[in-house]
């Protein structure tokens, strides 16, 4: 009776991820095990079978499934052995928390999930790095037929590359049989990088007692399952030695006895923790979960106990968020946020500060590898500002008490902490050196904005409060360089130096909107109507000096250009009402006639475009046509892009080719239609109040 409910539980959660992510026919990769910018394992193709599962970067992180069915082998996952056939995969879908897979072979249905409860109103589950996978598994023929299934985890998962010694590792927890490896070295936050894979720490594979398994540690055991259904009877365990082939992998086989019409669930964990994760002005700063010194068997044993509740809820949330961003921005629109949501999480880290609070630091991922980039908290930001506000603040602190270090002589806001995992001073633009190459109006105008938007949001200006003489320097640049902008970058910055940028003067003015507006929240009347004022009048200024004929300029001295105004986006959600109606109703009209195949290009020097900014602009519509007349063409990208990479947000709106950048976390930005609606936002920041965190 226990295995029919939980079968009946997995079919009822496989059904209503499949319905809720039904319009997003084919991601360009599939999240499989994705928490941080170190434990992120995704599928290239179209076919779990049709490639080795890689981390993000693209380096291979290889996971294998085999299926026994009768004594017979099938792939199920990977390409490992390659003389083992495939199964044949009949469905695939993404949901906010799940993904999930379904086969056929020889009479019998497998289906595959993996869960990460990735839910934003329980920070120590949401930093928990634990995924689930769970398979389950009927006859279609009405037969009966005897099936096994293995999981093979290849130990380069635990390094940077097979150079790398390892050591692996076998133990138990009360709930759970554990495999582990990881570096011989542990050498922990001993470099920064982009393109680099974590080498301290250690992976988790972990089977409940519960189940019907055995485990080995060892070099032939896909072989040895392949051929016999039976695993290596003793452990291959001469470590430390390098990750390469010859290196025995972690294996779990699950029995699944003899199978009927009535389907039988198995599931494991696999999980990855390391003691410290993030480096922060020189202290090193455990993982949220960890701020207590939890052990790692203790938290395995919590999320082994948790399983069935964790997947009720998520279940639950995954169809509740669906329905609103489909009933807000239609079908297509939904299946772009969806695909979206836990790419934005796994771009971050959340840790505890040294006195427990909650830290989030964004990677940049194929960018340059920085932290906490201010210019990548600014378009992510909808996504934290629609579900979890608190996870905004928790990315804005570092980078306010950073700027009110003596070490930050500048009037303006920096441009990031550092290099990932190592937040300890701006690197970009020559750091605290120079001036040169930064982004003074750029990540100025980025963080008053946020601070006012994450004012609004929590019913109180405490952050301005405790900061406002940083904000006041800022504020005060803005007042002096920001209606008509100096040769700078801005967030677009491979586009390069743009003199006179008009969109970046509209950041620049909303910015002294949002200053105002948390100097009325803090009592400081005056201040609040001077600065409201000169946002104002610099507003009624910028209308003549971009305009050009039916629309608006790229730059206020570049006639025949035009560029995405999506900064206006901000003068409708936070209700500045700087510019007229006008402008965005001529902008809309002009676009509508520049989209191509995949959609609207960035601006008139490129077919290029990105795509977070392309759904801020389509939040300017004033109706559904002209929404979806800009999204829908992202929809067609998503399903037919070329490039099979985590989603990009940079790519050529005429082949559908991805230019730079992907996994990053800047495709949060698409959460913005959704916190458009502000009785959706208010509904959702409700729902996701952390008990205990003020």
């Amino acid at each position: 009776m226990k295995t029919t409910v939980r079968f009946l539980t997995f079919v009822a959660i496989f059904c209503l991820g499949v319905c809720a992510a039904s319009s997003q026919q084919r991601p360009p990769a599939t999240p499989l095990i994705v928490h941080d910018p170190y434990f992120s394992i995704w599928s290239k193709t179209d076919q779990l079978t049709g490639s080795d599962t890689s981390h993000w970067t693209g380096a291979p992180q290889p996971i294998a499934g085999i299926a026994r069915i009768d004594g017979k082998a099938f792939r199920f996952m990977g390409r490992q052995p390659e003389s083992v056939p495939a199964m044949e995969q009949t469905a695939r879908s993404v949901s906010p928390t799940h993904t999930r897979y379904q086969f056929r072979q020889n009479g019998i249905t497998l289906e595959l999930t993996f869960f990460t409860p990735a839910m934003m109103n329980d920070l120590d589950v949401l930093s928990r790095p634990v995924t689930y996978l769970t398979w389950s598994v009927q006859a279609t023929d009405q037969l009966s037929h005897r099936v096994s299934i293995l999981l093979d985890v290849d130990p380069i998962i635990a390094v940077n590359d097979r150079a790398q010694n390892v050591v692996l590792l076998r133990s138990q927890t009360s709930q759970l049989n554990v495999l582990s490896v990881g570096s011989r070295d542990q050498n922990i936050l001993n470099r920064s990088g982009d393109n680099l894979r974590i080498d301290w720490g250690y992976f988790h594979l972990a089977i409940p007692k519960s189940e019907n398994s055995t485990t080995a540690i060892a070099s032939d055991s896909l072989q040895s399952f392949a051929e016999t259904g039976n695993l290596p009877t003793s452990d291959s365990m001469s470590m430390p030695r390098p990750a390469d082939r010859a290196t025995s992998h972690l294996a779990a086989s699950l029995d699944f006895g003899t199978i009927g019409s009535q389907p039988v669930v198995r599931h494991l964990l696999v999980s990855y923790t390391e003691d410290y994760a993030i480096q922060y002005l020189q202290r090193n700063l455990r993982p949220y979960w960890q701020r207590d010194n939890m052990p790692v068997e203790q938290m395995l044993d919590m999320a082994a106990e948790q399983y069935s509740a964790l997947e009720q809820r998520a279940t639950a949330f995954d169809t509740e968020l669906t329905a609103d961003l489909t009933k807000i921005g239609g079908e297509h629109y939904a299946a772009i946020a969806v695909l979206s949501y836990r790419q934005t999480l796994a771009a971050h880290k959340l840790v505890a500060d040294v006195n427990g609070d909650p830290m989030l630091f964004a990677k940049e991922n194929f960018s340059n590898g920085c932290i906490a980039t201010v210019d990548v908290l600014y378009p992510s930001a909808p996504f934290f500002l629609f579900l979890q506000p608190k996870l905004l603040e928790a990315q804005l602190i570092p980078v306010l008490e950073y700027s009110a270090l003596a070490r930050w002589r500048f009037p303006f806001a920096p441009h990031d902490l550092g290099q990932y995992p190592l937040a300890n001073g701006q690197v970009y633009g020559g750091g605290e050196k120079t001036e040169d190459d930064q982004m003074p109006v750029e990540e100025s105008g980025n963080m008053l904005i946020l601070i006012d938007a994450l004012a609004r949001a929590e019913g109180n200006a405490n952050l301005a409060q405790r900061f406002w003489p940083q904000l006041s320097s800022w504020a005060q640049y803005l007042k002096e360089k920001g209606l008509d902008p100096e040769n700078q970058l801005t967030t677009d910055d491979f586009a390069g130096h743009v003199a006179h940028n008009a969109n970046l003067s509209i950041k620049a003015i909303e910015a002294l909107a949002a200053y105002g507006d948390l100097a009325h929240l803090l009592g400081h009347e005056d201040i609040a109507k001077d600065y409201s004022r000169t946002a104002r009048a610099m507003a009624e200024k910028w209308v003549p000096m971009a305009r050009e004929g039916d629309h608006y300029k790229l730059a206020f001295n570049s006639p025949g250009t035009w560029s995405q105004k999506y900064n206006l986006v901000w003068d409708q959600i936070l209700s500045y009402n700087l510019f007229p109606k006008s402008v965005r109703e001529a902008e809309l009209s002009f676009y509508l006639g520049k989209i191509n195949t995949y959609g609207l290009p960035l601006d008139n020097r490129a077919d290029y475009t990105k795509l977070d900014w392309s759904v801020w602009t389509a939040t300017l519509a004033s109706n559904s046509e002209q929404f979806n007349a800009i999204i829908d063409p992202i929809y067609r990208w998503t399903n037919e892009t070329p490039n099979h990479v985590p989603l990009t947000d940079w790519y050529d709106t005429k082949t559908g080719k991805q230019v730079g950048f992907q996994a990053r976390s800047v495709v949060g930005g698409v959460f913005i239609k959704a916190l458009s609606d502000k009785q959706l936002t208010t509904k959702w920041n409700s729902l996701n109040l952390i008990p205990g965190i003020k």
